[in-house]
């Protein structure tokens, strides 16, 4: 039964990556079918709204997930996420599909999040939890792969509505086996839930992605609106650190923060995050731009870094590496790829050392993810376990939107001033940086080598 239950995880897990990407390989019916003369002014907000949902409620997830247990919480963000499915397949307007999707987004925060606490009570103490932490890699890259050809063969094919009601039996199966399959430590805890913290919470995390989705572009970086913004977020943030400070139960507790193992692996994960998304989206726009590849093909080459991801994955499922020797492996992987762009982009280099590199990448990214998560799950007392993971997903999502808008502003600058390839140039110069700073910080990572025990394990309950 624990390997059916593992198994029910890796297939949320793909469920929440595949509806990270499907969307975009069906816009052009999309906009088509709902708004042909406006639609495309809002195809952003089909990303935007989803990864916005996504972002502000994981703080919530991770407390609620300490306060009633993990299976309950788990099982909700899923049947969240079905509901958010079914009504963005029956969206008549942009309007409703954007709304629709933040409601999916909702429920796909607690995906990748909530699901990665159940792997860690399925798991034993010690080094099984490894092994689930490199298979979440290996599935991870299995979505990154398929979602954008499973997205264009939708919109080809058949109707764009059936990416959206696809989920729906898949995600019904998984309510059906965990309802049955997975067994977990009940939780007898009933705690208060930090509600101003978890808006606040919010706030900063809205109004911070919502500077680095108009900045620069819909506003000027000077405008009133975006101004007003950037008060928004450092208000909040600073209402946010003072309300931890004096909550009972707090939402990110920042106790966890005075944990060197945890304060890291949030730092680095942060700094991935924004490295390899802003680097993904400048090299689609290297790709067309200097290369004349096609925006369809160009998206293929994400399948290198997908195959990347698969075979660390895999390859961490088996070898049993020091948790700190696997993240310096990693960072070191991912910085030597990106470098090894920036000289493949100045010279002009065969698009096939491209994709070697987007492998390098993908294997070097496949050891981070994983593990980040396990020497969080490893540090975190053990009723604080679900706002600990749910804290590594948040920092990842917050450093996507920043390493995104900051990549893109260098690209910006110096474009002005140089032409368009020693922009491509100098961003991926920087994400190499970036990386290599992430290096710098696994090098004085000390992981535990197991759980924090401050209470008994309880019985085991369906």
């Amino acid at each position: 039964m624990k390997k059916l239950g593992v198994l029910l995880c890796m297939f949320t897990i793909v469920l929440a990556i595949l509806d990270q990407n499907i969307v975009s390989s069906a816009v052009v019916p999309i906009v088509r079918d709902l708004d042909p003369a406006h639609g495309v002014e809002h195809v952003a907000w089909l990303v935007a709204a989803f990864a916005l949902a996504s972002t502000v409620v994981l703080p919530l997830y991770g407390r609620l997930t300490d306060s009633f247990g993990a299976k309950p919480v788990w099982l909700s963000a899923v049947a969240v996420f079905l509901l958010g499915s079914a009504l963005c397949g029956a969206a008549q307007s942009m309007g409703q599909l954007i709304a629709f999707r933040a409601v999916q987004g909702i429920g796909a925060g607690g995906l990748m999040s909530v699901t990665m606490v159940v792997l860690a009570n399925l798991a034993e103490p010690g080094q099984d939890r490894g092994k689930g932490a490199g298979m979440g890699g290996l599935f991870a890259g299995v979505g990154m792969a398929i979602g954008p050809f499973i997205g264009g063969l939708f919109a080809d094919h058949g109707n764009w509505r059936g990416i959206f009601y696809i989920n729906i039996p898949l995600g019904l199966i998984v309510i059906a086996g965990g309802l049955f399959a997975i067994r977990i430590p009940r939780t007898t805890r009933r705690t208060d839930l930090d509600l101003p913290g978890a808006a606040l919470a919010g706030a900063f995390a809205a109004a911070l992605l919502l500077i680095c989705e108009w900045g620069g572009q819909r506003y000027p970086w000077t405008s009133p609106a975006i101004l007003a913004l950037v008060a928004a977020a450092v208000a909040s943030l600073v209402l946010f650190v003072w309300r931890e400070s004096v909550a009972a139960h707090p939402v990110l507790p920042l106790t966890l923060l005075r944990n060197r193992t945890i304060r890291d692996s949030y730092a680095i994960q942060l700094l991935i995050g924004a490295a390899m998304v802003g680097a993904m989206v400048h090299l689609m726009l290297y790709l067309q731009v200097v290369r004349g590849v096609s925006a369809s093909d160009s998206g293929l080459y994400l399948a290198f870094m997908a195959l990347g991801l698969t075979a660390s994955g895999m390859a961490g499922a088996r070898i049993r590496l020091a948790t700190r020797t696997a993240l310096l492996i990693g960072t070191s992987a991912a910085a030597v790829a990106l470098a090894a762009i920036v000289l493949f982009v100045h010279l002009g280099a065969s698009l096939w050392t491209i994709r070697g590199a987007l492998v390098l990448l993908g294997i070097g990214f496949g050891q981070l993810l994983g593990l980040l998560i396990m020497a969080v799950q490893d540090a975190a007392p053990r009723h604080q376990l679900g706002v600990a993971t749910t804290g590594i997903r948040f920092f990842q999502s917050l450093g996507t939107a920043v390493g995104a808008a900051a990549l893109g502003s260098v690209l910006t600058r110096v474009y002005a001033h140089h032409a368009f390839t020693t922009g491509i140039e100098v961003v991926f110069a920087v994400a190499a940086a970036i990386v290599g700073l992430a290096f710098l910080i696994a090098t004085r990572l000390n992981p535990v080598a197991h759980p924090s025990e401050d209470q008994k394990e309880p019985a085991l309950v369906p």
